[in-house]
């Protein structure tokens, strides 16, 4: 086995702070640490308590005093990463961080690489995969929901569900091995019938869980909300109004949003990420063609839909096209923008749409209230689930999706007097699928992908 590395990186953003924090962890991170850390009661940190901390100074590579600070340190198996580490919490300059990461690899620390840390304390069996990846979606969280979910799931929610229908799984293929391989022991015949109830409270389960994915996408990545209406409505104002900033350009120059833009904005407590698209219109420019087509494609995917009109003037026919390219059943909003002109627009016509109608102004922020209330309100969401209950990764889903897969074939099976032997086989499929989700059955290349999302010093 090859030897283990000690690393260190700065677990602090790159802005200067009060605070900066340098973490160390490997079999010599205390050792490290104490030829760098003189404390101020004269204690050496390979006498030091774990978890208490100390006051005093903090060498640079060459010997000579780089900061104040307080150190402390933890010894493995009982720490973050399962494995000695020790922490500075310096003042947050990163010219004191640097320095203080020079001297750790004077004495043979090499710099940490994305996710390092979490992953030690995933192969060191401190977390299971859904806890590991729930670090990075709490760092990622725009919303308090999001980061509810995600320390929901840190404390293991997940884990502990899934963990649950494995057990019940390799129960059923234990009986069986031991039935065929210990064939003169005193064990109770296996009957795929006697398991059926366990295979279905699995489905249930499973099922449950499944569902739980879109809910959970939506909680972190944002609820998919398109503005669209013909050009020179005001969709980039209303975009740049919502924002609170100048994000897209506005002209009175007809089509100048050529592509869709896109940005998360939060109302009332739920991410929406809105695109501004082209204006919807008969054209012969390729590429505003180009963009009108992608218009199309974002409310294809969309869960919102804002038509911005102008009340300034009549309702013209690219107005009705934008209405009526709203797709059936899709959540839509009409905004009559420029209530601070004069009121022309036939509001009775666009209601015949039956969409919700808001008079704002984009230039003004008039009625911007009533339009973030008509907003959530089109948003109002499902009754929360457990926090940490929702599954928000794609990869989780993904397996979710086969185990019960392999569950439902099973069952299937069953009902078709199917041999036990072939039975398994998607049950085996099943508990290998459970596996990649929690870290029982990754293989090592998988293990990497998914730590790469993480920042430096996690």
């Amino acid at each position: 086995m090859a030897a283990i590395d000690t690393i260190a990186a700065a677990a602090t953003g790159g802005a200067p702070a009060a605070i900066g924090i340098v973490r160390v962890s490997g079999p010599d991170a205390i050792s490290a640490a104490d030829k760098m850390f003189r404390s101020a009661c004269g204690k050496r940190l390979a006498e030091a308590h774990c978890r208490r901390m100390y006051y005093g100074e903090l060498a640079a590579a060459d010997g000579s005093l780089l900061d104040m600070c307080l150190c402390f340190i933890s010894r493995g198996p009982d720490s973050y990463t399962g494995e000695d580490t020790a922490e500075f919490h310096c003042h947050g300059s990163q010219v004191i961080m640097s320095e203080a990461l020079r001297a750790l690899a004077s004495f043979g620390v090499r710099a940490a690489r994305p996710g390092e840390f979490t992953k030690r304390a995933f192969l060191n069996g401190r977390m299971d995969l859904t806890q590991a990846e729930a670090v990075i979606d709490l760092i990622e969280a725009e919303t308090s929901g999001a980061a509810r979910n995600a320390v929901g799931q840190l404390r293991g929610v997940v884990g502990i569900r899934l963990e649950a229908v494995y057990n019940a799984l390799l129960h059923v293929t234990a009986h069986f091995h031991a039935v065929i391989d210990y064939p003169d022991e005193d064990i109770d015949d296996f009957n795929m019938q006697s398991h059926l109830s366990v295979l279905r409270a699995a489905e249930e389960e499973l099922t449950r869980m499944l569902e739980t994915h879109e809910r959970g996408r939506v909680l972190r990545d944002g609820v998919p909300t398109v503005i669209v209406g013909r050009p020179n409505t005001g969709k980039s104002s209303l975009l740049n109004a919502l924002l609170g900033y100048e994000r897209a350009i506005v002209t009175n120059i007809p089509g100048t949003t050529r592509d869709t833009i896109e940005e998360k904005i939060l109302i009332g407590g739920t991410l929406l990420r809105v695109i501004d698209t082209a204006g919807v219109r008969e054209t012969t420019d390729m590429i505003e063609i180009l963009g009108v087509k992608r218009a199309h494609e974002a409310l294809g995917g969309a869960s919102l839909a804002i038509v911005v009109l102008d009340g300034s003037e009549k309702l013209q026919e690219e107005d009705l096209e934008a209405l009526r390219s709203i797709p059936a059943g899709l959540p839509a909003l009409a905004v009559v923008n420029k209530s601070d002109l004069p009121h022309v627009l036939d509001i009775n016509e666009a209601k015949s749409f039956g969409f919700g109608i808001c008079r704002a102004s984009a230039l003004t922020g008039e009625g911007f209230d009533k339009l973030e209330a008509e907003m959530k309100n089109l948003l109002r969401q499902p009754a929360e689930r457990a926090e940490g209950e929702l599954i928000t990764n794609a990869r989780q889903a993904d397996a979710v999706r086969r185990a019960l897969n392999s569950v439902k074939r099973s069952i299937d099976a069953i009902a078709s007097c199917v041999t036990p032997d072939a039975v398994l086989t998607d049950v085996e499929e099943a508990l290998a699928a459970i596996g990649e989700i929690t870290g029982k059955t990754m293989v090592e290349d998988v293990v990497d992908r998914i730590f790469e999302r993480f920042c430096v010093g996690k």
